[in-house]
């Protein structure tokens, strides 16, 4: 089946160098065919250090548009990707990026997909990945979707010990090294405030415990950079969770960026689990 993409801006006009990328794929409509009935609708939101054109994303987001969802992914507004799709360039967003301003990118681009054309807004699902799993939770806690799925998500936003947060103060900014690129990024001492200033509405914990959706947590068993039993503790806390986790998968599923042609076994777990998750909504 035949998809069709269109890309986007979504910017904020008090802070003019600031915006965000959007892309949104749904299956192709023949010429001159009936108008199709109204579509479930789900947001992709990458991690840390990710982009919506990273590794599995593009492939997910055909897979989902297959399935008969309008896709909207975005890149967030401090992720560092700006004119190039595929190059994190922009180390001035990067540097002023915090978790509120992540939350503030994802309820705009939802806001966004349910007004969109063809769209049921009451039928939206949010997928998120890594850190972006733990913004989708307290961003679903905010404003619940009908759906929640998150992959290898955080479920602490407390990430860094406390020598690094000492040396980050005293620093000013934090020296973030890309192990794919080989580039250093750095985050500015605002990240760190911005945690310290919004704990309560940042626990991802509790954020799960406040969403009753049907929700599921996947993870691998061989996740690095973060632990599969903070799945367990995700879907321990959510009225409607419960977790999956994937023999000797990685952080990524078993993805590489670019993506190959053939998909790891575990990355192909990961989607099918999540389309049998959503797939209630594609009956309405």
């Amino acid at each position: 089946m035949e998809t069709h993409q269109e890309r986007l801006w979504l910017e904020y006009p008090d802070e003019p160098s600031r915006r965000i990328g959007v892309r949104v794929e749904r299956a192709a409509v023949a010429t001159g065919s009936t108008p199709r009935e109204r579509c479930p609708v789900i947001v992709l939101c990458h991690g840390f250090k990710g982009f919506m054109d990273w590794g599995f994303f593009p492939l997910l987001s055909t897979r989902m548009a297959r399935a008969g969802f309008v896709v909207v992914s975005l890149n967030a507004s401090g992720c560092g990707v700006a004119d190039d799709p595929m190059v994190m360039d922009d180390e001035e967003a990067f540097f002023r990026d915090t978790y509120t301003r992540q939350l503030e990118d994802i309820a705009r681009v939802r806001e966004l997909a349910r007004s969109l054309e063809g769209v049921d807004p009451a039928r939206e699902a949010l997928l998120g990945h890594s850190r972006g799993g733990g913004m989708a939770i307290v961003s679903a806690a905010e404003q619940p979707p009908a759906a929640l799925v998150t992959w290898a998500a955080i479920d602490d936003p407390d990430r860094f010990d406390e020598p690094t947060k000492a040396q980050w103060r005293a620093d000013g900014e934090l020296c973030i090294p890309n192990g794919r690129t080989g580039q250093i990024h750095r985050l500015s001492i605002a990240a760190m405030d911005d945690f310290l200033e919004n704990r309560a509405r940042l626990d991802i914990l509790a954020a799960a415990g406040r969403y009753g959706g049907p929700f599921l947590a996947i993870h691998g068993s061989d996740d690095a950079t973060v632990p599969w039993e903070a799945a367990e503790r995700l879907a321990a806390k959510a009225p409607g969770g419960s977790s999956l986790i994937l023999e000797g998968a990685n952080h990524s599923f078993g993805a590489t960026h670019p993506m190959g042609r053939e998909i790891p076994s575990a990355l192909e777990a990961a989607i099918q689990a999540t389309e049998t998750l959503v797939g209630a909504l594609l009956s309405g």
